[in-house]
């Protein structure tokens, strides 16, 4: 399938990979062994947010590290399939295409391994169409919404902190992972920065821990950031900036799946503000959209 041509409505940069997942009916502990289904099926952090954004309508092109390999040609085919712009993407003749392994239970989400090595080794490569290509340069920055993956390197995500290049950019960020959330830290005073984190990566990036969103989304306003949204699994989100803070609780719902919801929050809420929606009504659009997909309303 020949890939879109339209000019991307966002630009989602980070982790597109394959993600493999065990899912079980069956409530799990460390050394359970119990009936279930594997599947392969395309993911990471920018990955998910683009294919969200996909279904609801707009346009993204990534900005990743894919490899050369068999894995590599099958995930490329598949980016195009789900119609998002490819053209951007780094091909790396050395590095093996990128994978996460998850088992999830009954009782939510077991373990997890992200190995997201070749993305980090291809470094700023990535970057080369936002710093100094068709997308922009300093000179020329990028004015339009970039979804950004915490699945980055620190000295990565410091340098997009820094550069002009990124300077007028709307970014959304994600820390793909409360091991990587400190990494975020250059980019927590961001003027044009909102950063969507869970409760316990809020505390991470404050050196604390917090009882409940809207005391974590305080916090970071409090050390520099400009717009923040903390969830915190089933219970309220805030969203924080010069307006106040808003806090709405989520639709409950039975939980079929969890790996990928953060990423369909983030990516239901910039569609919702994109199309002009209050800050009430996208916050709320958001938790909907992401209640559908743990839900397993939302298709894969």
């Amino acid at each position: 399938m020949t890939e879109t041509q339209e000019i991307p409505d966002i630009l989602c940069v980070g982790s597109v990979l394959w993600d493999v997942i065990g899912r079980s009916a069956s409530h799990m502990r460390l050394g359970s062994d119990v009936p279930g289904r594997i599947t392969r099926q395309p993911g990471g952090v920018a990955m998910n947010i683009a294919m969200t954004l996909r279904r609801f309508g707009l346009t993204p092109a990534l900005l990743t590290n894919i490899g050369r390999d068999s894995e590599g040609q099958d995930l490329f085919s598949t980016c195009q399939e789900f119609g998002l712009i490819t053209r951007y993407i780094h091909q790396s003749d050395d590095l093996p295409t990128d994978r996460y392994m998850a088992i999830e239970g009954a009782n939510g989400l077991i373990a997890a391994i992200a190995d997201a090595h070749s993305l980090e080794a291809a470094g700023d490569k990535i970057l080369r169409p936002l710093t100094d290509g068709p997308l922009g340069n300093a000179e020329h920055p990028f004015r339009g919404l970039i979804a950004l993956d915490g699945n980055l390197t620190q000295k990565l995500l410091l340098q997009i902190a820094h550069d002009p290049a990124f300077g007028l950019a709307d970014l959304r960020i994600a820390p793909a992972s409360p091991g990587k959330a400190e990494r975020l830290q250059p980019l927590l005073s961001h003027a044009h920065a909102t950063l969507y984190l869970n409760l316990e990566e809020a505390g991470i990036l404050c050196q604390s821990q917090f009882a409940d969103s809207a005391s974590g989304a305080r916090a970071l306003l409090a050390r520099g950031a400009h717009r923040v949204v903390v969830t915190d699994g089933g219970k309220p989100v805030s969203l924080a900036d010069s307006d106040g803070i808003l806090t709405m609780t989520p639709p409950e719902v039975l939980v079929t799946r969890v790996t990928g919801a953060g990423d369909t929050f983030m990516a239901a809420h910039i569609v919702a503000e994109k199309r002009g929606e209050s800050r009430t009504a996208a916050l709320k659009t958001a938790l909907q959209a992401a209640a559908n997909y743990v839900s397993g309303e939302t298709p894969l």
